[in-house]
């Protein structure tokens, strides 16, 4: 993470280490495919991924990095979350995910749960989310959460029709933010 000048680079990896020599559990098995590795099995019915075998904890001891999906969206790039969620797993060095192509665009259509969203910021569903609406949503969620030191990247901001949201959004959310699109 290069704060400053908010991109996500590449950094160098180091293995994993196996639980034993030998083992072939899926994470150890993930490995000898090369340096990053997916736990869990995808569902063909849901199109899901199944939480792995091996605890999220342990895995973290083991690896640099373990990316968990949090919960879903609705395929929309942006969220409210219900009272219940997200469920954030022990042990994790939190970073929250910001869809970048709903600034901008009417909260409907850009929204999972545009009615919780609305309440949170005094918007109303037809608005733009605007950086400001998405930031105010953002805030309170971190602080229901009390995830004051959790990590913002904003993705997508490849598809911004103004780069100058991305800015926008990191002024008013008034803390660092990662601003990357990975595929």
């Amino acid at each position: 993470w290069d704060g400053p000048s908010r991109r996500l680079d590449a950094a160098p990896w180091k293995p994993g280490t196996l639980h034993v020599p030998g083992c072939t559990c899926e994470a150890c098995a993930g490995m000898s495919r090369g340096s990053i590795c997916q736990a869990g099995v995808l569902d063909p019915e849901t199109g899901k991924l199944s939480a792995p075998a091996e605890p999220l904890n342990e895995l973290a001891q083991r690896f640099d990095y373990v990316l968990a999906e949090a919960d879903g969206s609705k395929r929309l790039p942006l969220k409210a979350h219900a009272a219940w969620e997200p469920v954030i797993p022990a042990a994790t060095a939190n970073v929250v995910w910001v869809g970048a192509s709903g600034l901008g665009k009417p909260v409907a259509e850009v929204v999972h749960r545009p009615e919780i969203f609305c309440e949170r910021c005094g918007c109303e569903p037809t608005d733009a989310a605007t950086p400001e609406h998405v930031a105010m949503v953002l805030n309170a969620e971190l602080r229901m959460l009390n995830l004051s030191h959790a990590r913002i990247m904003l993705n997508q901001v490849d598809t911004l029709a103004d780069p100058t949201m991305a800015d926008h959004f990191e002024a008013a959310l008034d803390r660092p933010t990662i601003a990357t699109s990975l595929k």
